[in-house]
């Protein structure tokens, strides 16, 4: 069963955010809402996501700033403006801080919809340049199924993005060996700047929770060269 695209939306005007929800819930998408930016970040770095709705005019953080804050830690999550505000000036800072689409308020829900469509075919669609082999993985209790993105523990299964999958399957080729900081971000990301690195950095924190349920597997971080995927023997537990 494909898992659902999963929704952060930010918006403080209760009623606007709970006909919307209902909206996108009714078109198969899996929404969780929020009403400022401060909490909104903080359930980002907690939880996984395909796409985020942020209002601008926000309590606590704008958001503007939570859509620059956001893009330090991932370039590469879309990002949907909705707001009231029609300056042209407005929409070019959207646009600046790393927008995909900028929605204007009152706006109908279909149109959010297709718009939602639009900017996930844009972005979901970029495959990671790392070339899958197509392999199963065994990973300490866990299997990973490469071709499929699958990570399997026991009787639970999880869909892994595209980068998830191809950082992941880098460190399975190499496992127990360094994998190189710099090799990563250009082979699975096409570049290495800051803000890409800081987004790689985010990945491997993720990838590092996925494997948490089995104590012999880790992975280290090797301060400004690279990660290692580990599988520690039962004795050095």
């Amino acid at each position: 069963m494909e898992e659902k695209v999963r929704i952060l939306l930010v918006e403080d005007n209760a009623s606007l955010s709970a006909i919307v929800k209902d909206y996108l819930e009714l078109s198969d998408y899996e929404v969780v809402t929020c009403d400022n930016g401060r909490d909104a970040e903080k359930i980002f770095d907690d939880k996984n996501f395909d796409l985020l709705l942020l209002d601008v005019m926000i309590p606590y953080k704008d958001g503007f700033t939570l859509a620059e804050d956001i893009r330090k830690k991932d370039t590469d999550i879309p990002i949907i403006f909705l707001t009231a505000r029609v300056m042209h000036e407005d929409r070019i800072k959207g646009f600046k801080v790393g927008g995909d689409d900028y929605v204007t308020k009152p706006f109908v829900a279909e149109e959010l919809v297709l718009r939602i469509k639009s900017v996930l075919k844009r972005t979901q669609n970029k495959p990671a340049l790392y070339v899958k082999s197509g392999k199963t993985y065994r990973i300490g209790k866990y299997q990973f199924d490469s071709k499929e993105r699958l990570l399997i523990f026991k009787n639970e299964k999880k869909i892994l993005t595209g980068k998830e999958a191809a950082l992941l399957e880098l460190l399975c080729e190499r496992k127990n060996e360094l994998v190189v900081r710099d090799d990563a971000l250009n082979q699975i990301w096409g570049e290495n700047t800051y803000f890409v690195g800081r987004s790689m950095d985010v990945f491997i924190t993720k990838l590092r929770k996925y494997l948490s349920d089995d104590p012999s597997i880790k992975i280290t971080n090797l301060h400004g060269s690279g990660f290692k995927l580990e599988e520690i023997p039962p004795e050095q537990q």
